[in-house]
């Protein structure tokens, strides 16, 4: 073992001996550098840990924990023998229930565990295991021993995040990784690909393959959708699936697809509301029934959370003696069920040494040692009471503890360093291949939780027979067999949020343009309100009004409508909507997509958090000019550039199927809004002159297309222009009439539901047909007291079918169903939104 997590203290860089001769080792300024730039591209690609607005950056030390060939070699086996006996325990336990019956496990801690699931008895997974993922969190006693903690084989995280970890590190230390000889991850995925193809029902001769998430909300949501993007496979809600005739379905564009293979993230209580945790909105009626009938294979499979037991993880050393007749190559950390007398005795006699276990996780874990006096006294009586319920560890190295605990003080970085490793393995090929390093996390103190701030580390299996393998940061998953791609089409929560990504885009760049606009001659004309220029500032400012805001309500500022989250019409709202349409659709997404997306997001925070303005030179109608536009320039650019990367990425990185004709769609539909609401807000009202140049060169710009418009028209640069060129000009992409064509093939392109699209395409014609009806000069005509009347008749007339035809594809397009209700009313009901 070269440099593998140590207890002794705080984690920090490895012993660089290892390192091949000509390979030198990274300074401190190096390791620094190195850990600046993996802050900036996690960031970069938007991983995150937590729930939805709640959410922290992923930590990553890109100094590498480093095993030789020889001690990985030992890991492996004993991970490969763990996995093959939790395998055999899970199956008695559904099948036979030897072990039960012959007391070899405990009957009370396993039927009374949570992940004991009766309803799946019986239930069996083609393919000959029924443990597909197993993780083990392990970590070093203080004599450099290797000891099991904890198994994870519910629904097991962290596969995605260890690759993105391996990625970010190959290129922050890109000189080290080149010259080391690594052992690759992407054999682990592979298997896993393969697997999933191995345990579909045999009567599917090409299977289908989603992955069920509870959605954007998990905490681990990027781990989930990135996983998915590696494996192929299409992120699934639970309300894009359903359950007839006996098969599951996911909901797509044009009618409803077949899912063979299901595997989940969502734990195993949660997945069906009828068999399972009545009330739960993260699962499927009727999907029991579908695995009960061979339609269906979930993986893991619905019922091996009992595995998580710490009776079962107490009772192991016999169980392998009994199941495989070996002695456990790989030792877990000692464990005491508190459901037999002697072990009761001990946990009580020893509460203040130990790491106290419930069986369920609602609970959390508690160390003794942190406890005084008085809270042992009452932990002790709870134990004796329901001695079943409760497990004794023993303390680890410095004490490192997986799961969070109900003791505040540890979780504070003021003690030892701590390490946990996870690792994961995969059945394959009758065995299991486990993944060549895995997850690292440190802490100071013992609780190591990404909750509360532990450091992810990269692990290294150094390995001289790597030879040519192609490098993971380049490293993708290929297919088993070419006669086996069989993708699921878009569901029609997907295609939602593809659709509203391009609007929130196109509407956020659509802000910025403006917010430039008036920005540039806020300086210039804000002191003179009665010059034409100031006169006509006053008619773009007040365009930036929400129309639908109350009339007698105070004005948002400049600086409100580009930073402030929560005023609708801001950049700052758009963005964020932006962030969470691509965050739900991850799987569907370049990775290149969310660099500009961070970048946006911190010019946009570091505006926020810069010395406020005085409230009175906020508002839009102070003379301060400087106040009211301090440093808003700077942002509008770097949100612009941002977006018109994220627009580059999108139009030159995706391939046209149904989810970018779905994105474009939104884009163009946002865009032909906007154009008709700018020139309805700016050019219908009575107007001088003068004021009118102004507004007809701030529109054209505000619409980029100012080049075009001086080259082309001259020195005839009115209003008639300027709608011949943003309404009817079919070249210009900035046109009305370019929008509707696009939007045109775009819906073209869109497979349909059963509902008609009578009243779409009927809106879309309308559309089209005004616009093919205007005549510029006859629609800039102005009335006796200097209003274009008509123009605004024909623009609202626009408008109105633009909004309705928005609603129309939604309503024909992304129609989702009413989340399932169980005909009972259960006691855990109110606490259905949960998210485990």
């Amino acid at each position: 073992m070269i440099d593998a997590l140590s207890s002794a203290g705080p984690p920090g860089a490895p012993a660089w001996h290892w390192l091949p001769e000509q390979a030198d080792a990274p300074s401190t300024a190096d390791l620094e550098r190195a850990r600046t730039e993996a802050e900036a591209l996690l960031a970069d690609h938007g991983v995150t840990y937590g729930a939805a607005d709640e959410h922290e950056p992923w930590r990553l030390d890109p100094a590498p924990v480093v095993l030789d060939e020889d001690d990985w070699a030992g890991l492996e086996a004993g991970i490969t023998q763990r996995a093959e006996l939790l395998d055999a325990v899970l199956q008695d336990l559904y099948g036979a229930r030897r072990l039960l019956t012959d007391t070899v496990l405990p009957p009370t801690a396993v039927v009374a565990h949570p992940g004991f699931l009766r309803a799946v008895d019986g239930l069996r997974l083609p393919g000959g295991r029924e443990l597909v993922l197993a993780s083990t969190d392990l970590a070093r006693d203080d004599d450099g021993t290797w000891l099991s903690l904890a198994d994870r084989t519910q629904a097991p995280s962290g596969a995605g995040y260890t690759m993105e970890g391996r990625r970010v590190v190959a290129q922050v230390l890109a000189g080290v990784y080149r010259a080391t000889p690594i052992a690759r991850l992407g054999p682990f995925f592979r298997a896993l690909r393969q697997t999933l193809h191995d345990v579909a029902p045999p009567s599917a001769s090409a299977p289908r393959i989603a992955l069920l998430t509870p959605g954007p909300g998990s905490q681990t949501a990027f781990d989930q959708a990135y996983l998915a993007s590696m494996l192929g496979l299409p992120l699934v809600e639970a309300s894009d699936l359903v359950v007839r005739d006996g098969r599951l379905w996911v909901r797509a564009l044009g009618g409803t697809e077949p899912v063979d293979v299901l595997l989940r993230r969502v734990d195993a209580a949660w997945c069906d509301p009828l068999d399972l945790r009545s009330g739960s909105r993260l699962g499927v009626p009727g999907l029991v029934r579908a695995v009960r009938g061979g339609a269906l294979s979930v993986v893991n499979p619905l019922g091996s959370g009992v595995l998580e037991n710490p009776a079962v993880l107490a009772a192991l050393p016999r169980l392998a003696r009994t199941v495989l007749d070996q002695d456990l190559l790989l030792p877990s950390a000692p464990t005491w069920w508190c459901g037999e007398a002697s072990s009761l005795s001990h946990v009580l006699a020893h509460l203040d040494e130990l790491v106290v276990l419930p069986l369920s996780r609602d609970q959390d874990a508690v160390l003794g040692w942190t406890l005084d006096a008085a809270a042992r006294e009452q932990l002790a009586a709870r134990i004796a009471t329901e001695p079943w319920q409760w497990a004794g560890q023993a303390r680890v190295g410095g004490g490192a503890v997986v799961e969070p605990v109900a003791s505040d003080e540890v979780a504070r970085p003021d003690g030892p360093g701590v390490g946990v490793l996870r690792t994961f393995a995969v059945a394959h090929r009758g065995s299991y291949t486990v993944m060549a390093g895995g997850l690292a996390r440190v802490a100071h103190g013992p609780v190591v939780s990404s909750r509360t701030g532990a450091v992810a580390k990269d692990v290294w299996v150094l390995s001289g027979s790597v030879g040519d393998a192609a490098p993971d940061a380049a490293e993708g998953v290929t297919e088993v067999d070419a006669a086996r791609r069989t993708r699921l089409g878009v569901s029609s929560r997907t295609a939602e949020n593809l659709f509203w990504l391009g609007r929130y885009a196109e509407r956020a760049e659509d802000q910025a343009r403006d917010l430039r606009v008036v920005v540039d001659r806020w300086d210039d004309f804000h002191g003179r309100p009665r010059s034409a220029g100031g006169r006509a500032l006053a008619v773009l400012v007040a365009a930036l009004r929400d129309p639908d805001a109350p009339a007698d309500g105070p004005a948002p500022t400049l600086r409100e409508l580009t930073l402030e989250r929560g005023l609708d019409g801001s950049i700052a709202a758009s963005v964020r909507g932006l962030g969470q349409a691509a965050a739900a659709v991850r799987d569907q997404l370049s990775t290149d997509t969310f660099g500009p997306l961070a970048r946006i997001e911190r010019a946009l925070r570091a505006e926020r958090a810069r010395q406020r303005v005085p409230e009175g030179g906020l508002d839009l109608g102070v003379d301060d000019a400087r106040a009211a536009t301090a440093g808003l320039r700077p942002v509008l650019d770097r949100t612009l550039e941002g977006l018109l990367a994220v627009a580059g990425t999108v139009a030159e990185g995706l391939v046209r199927d149904v989810g970018w004709h779905l994105l474009d769609a939104g884009r163009r539909l946002e865009r032909a809004q906007h154009v008709v609401a700018s020139l309805r807000r700016t050019l219908v009202g009575p107007l001088t002159r003068t004021v009118e140049a102004h507004l007809v060169d701030s529109v054209v710009l505000a619409h980029d297309s100012s080049i075009t418009f001086r080259r082309r028209y001259g020195d005839h640069t009115g209003v008639p222009a300027v709608l011949d060129l943003l309404l009817l000009d079919e070249s210009n992409p900035r046109s009305l009439a370019f929008q509707l064509d696009r939007l045109e093939r775009d819906l073209a392109g869109i497979p349909m539901r059963a509902r008609p699209t009578d009243e779409r395409d009927r809106l879309l014609a309308q559309v089209r047909d005004l616009v093919a009806e205007l005549d510029p000069a006859a629609a800039a005509t102005t009335d006796d007291d200097g209003r274009r009347t008509r123009l605004a008749e024909l623009l609202d007339s626009m408008h109105w079918r633009l909004l309705a035809l928005a609603e129309e594809i939604e309503a024909v397009h992304f129609a989702r169903p009413v989340a399932a209700r169980a005909l009972d009313d259960p006691w855990d009901a109110g606490d259905e939104e949960e998210v485990p």
